[in-house]
């Protein structure tokens, strides 16, 4: 679904991409990791064609980025890090909205679908700035489906939010890919690649410099020994143990 070869990107004399070559498999969950500066966000923006590359190349469903942009427009969407929901509007309006925009006939019974499938019903006719983080970013997914796009770029999705909103943001993501759509997901979270990814890239001083499944880039590593240690529960399982958030969604 996604090829790139030979990427380039530069700011002057500043090198970011140095010839990124990426192979994204339909239905996928692709996590892209790297520290900051590591050139994450400049290849999504290339990808969703807001930026253009200086060398390489790299098709969306077989089309051209660069040759064909309006047609790469019409299949992929992206997230950014922050949620871009008006928050003077209801999440309903929101959706609205972008359903107008994308000149979408019935965009009223679009909304209804997607607050329903993001369990935001009740929440549909609130304003969004009264949203917590996690439903917010829901939201922002959501309105990100419209139009049924076969690719969604994530970049970073849950900076900033809260373990509670973190956990809602990976279920949505894992359910899009379950129904077919392509991900590619930055993140800085190595936790979040764990939980989510099928194929995990890593991004180093512009180049990846490995790309494989969990098992595969867990292989890279001399064979673990075995001790017996008493293992303490992580600080996210005391948080919800304590509150009791995940027995009550389980419920």
């Amino acid at each position: 679904m996604i090829e790139v070869a030979g990427l380039t990107k530069s700011y002057k004399k500043l090198e970011v991409l140095k010839g990124v070559d990426l192979s994204v498999e339909r239905g996928t969950v692709q996590a892209l990791l790297g520290s900051n500066g590591a050139g994450k966000t400049t290849l999504i923006r290339i990808l969703s064609t807001l930026l253009a590359a200086d060398g390489g190349t790299a098709t969306i469903d077989g089309i051209d980025v660069a040759a064909r942009p309006q047609e790469v427009r019409e299949a992929i969407s992206l997230t950014g890090q922050f949620a871009a929901v008006d928050e003077r509007l209801t999440g309903r309006e929101n959706l609205v909205l972008v359903a107008r925009l994308r000149h979408l006939p019935e965009a009223g019974a679009i909304a209804d679908r997607l607050l329903e499938r993001f369990s935001l019903t009740e929440a549909g006719g609130r304003k969004a700035a009264t949203y917590s983080g996690g439903m917010r970013r829901r939201l922002d997914i959501a309105m990100s489906l419209i139009g049924e796009p076969a690719v969604i770029f994530l970049d970073e999705p849950t900076t900033g939010l809260d373990p509670e909103a973190r956990q809602e943001v990976w279920r949505t993501v894992r359910q899009l890919a379950d129904g077919g759509t392509t991900v590619l997901l930055t993140t800085q979270y190595l936790e979040e690649a764990e939980h989510l990814a099928d194929r995990i890239a890593i991004l180093h001083e512009g180049r990846i410099i490995v790309d494989g499944t969990l098992a595969e880039l867990k292989k890279l590593l001399p064979a673990a020994t075995v001790e017996y240690v008493e293992k303490q529960p992580t600080l996210e399982e005391v948080f919800f143990a304590i509150t009791g958030e995940n027995q009550e969604k389980a419920a």
